[in-house]
């Protein structure tokens, strides 16, 4: 009772006192969850082989169709996965590349599929398993395909290329430790503490495979490219030719446009693959 009685004179409270009692009154402001990521767009079609000259390269009529006019810059790369291929089961990718007189990339990805073009679904699931616009860590993009579409979230490290000429790669081993060493936080703890590090560290190389990438600019993209990748046949012999027309913008009414022009160019010339060839999953497949 005492201390009602001093409370009742307000001139014998001390500042600190008061300070913490309206402290203690004073309404506090809700805590809001950060809002869904801000993807970019890549719109990617697969060609058939009727794109390709007889040297393998994108023929005279494809690059003017669609304004490639880059000599041929190679790339090699390798996924990383369990044989069981435990990562991708859970969506995600972990890949190795080496362009030439470049650094390796390493490039730990995680996607989430879109369902009947409902891209912001796919970034309000996206959200809740902590990939948001907070997170600058991960780049955000939706890959446009021929029929369907995934968004996927991007963590991209480097490594010192030193004593690799060209597009040389590591061996599996060398490879798989710099990523282990790596590996964002993310993926280290995915469904459970540690869970990522250890499919990571049961891993091997899935391939390596090697590319050439044709670039340009079309329409609203300055950033237009064909990819010629050479993939050992199903039955484990002989060479395929997957062949992967792209192109990068940040807009989705710009990306829109680049798919429907480029299925439509694509389709009039008798150079489109009606479906989507997803290289990741191929190489995973097939190495």
């Amino acid at each position: 009772m005492t201390f009602l009685s001093r409370a009742a004179r307000p001139a014998t409270v001390g500042p600190a006192v008061a300070l913490a009692v309206a402290a203690f009154l004073a309404p506090t402001s809700p805590a809001y969850a950060a809002t869904n990521a801000v993807p970019t767009y890549e719109v990617k079609i697969n060609l058939t082989t009727a794109a390709l000259d007889a040297s393998f390269a994108p023929s005279t009529a494809v690059r003017s169709a669609f304004g490639i006019t880059g000599s041929a810059k190679a790339r090699s790369y390798s996924y990383y996965d369990t044989d069981a291929l435990a990562l991708d089961a859970e969506g995600w990718s972990v890949r190795l590349r080496h362009k030439s007189g470049s650094s390796f990339e390493e490039t730990y990805k995680k996607r989430f599929p879109v369902t009947n073009g409902d891209i912001d679904a796919a970034l309000t699931t996206a959200n809740a398993a902590g990939f948001d616009s907070g997170d600058t860590n991960y780049k955000a993009e939706v890959d446009w395909g021929y029929a369907k579409q995934t968004l996927s979230f991007s963590n991209e490290k480097s490594h010192s290329s030193s004593g690799y000429s060209g597009t040389a790669m590591p061996t599996s081993t060398t490879g798989r430790t710099w990523l282990v060493n790596d590996i964002p936080g993310k993926l280290e703890n995915w469904n459970s503490a540690g869970w990522g590090k250890s499919a990571l560290q049961a891993s091997r190389a899935h391939g390596p495979v090697t590319s050439k990438v044709y670039g340009g600019a079309w329409g609203p993209s300055d950033d237009a490219s064909v990819e010629v990748l050479p993939v050992v046949g199903a039955g484990g012999t002989g060479t395929e030719y997957v062949v992967e027309l792209s192109f990068k913008t940040d807009s989705y009414a710009d990306a829109a446009d680049l798919h429907a022009d480029a299925v439509a160019v694509a389709e009039s010339h008798g150079w489109l693959h009606h479906g989507d060839i997803l290289k990741t999953q191929l190489i995973l497949d097939r190495y």
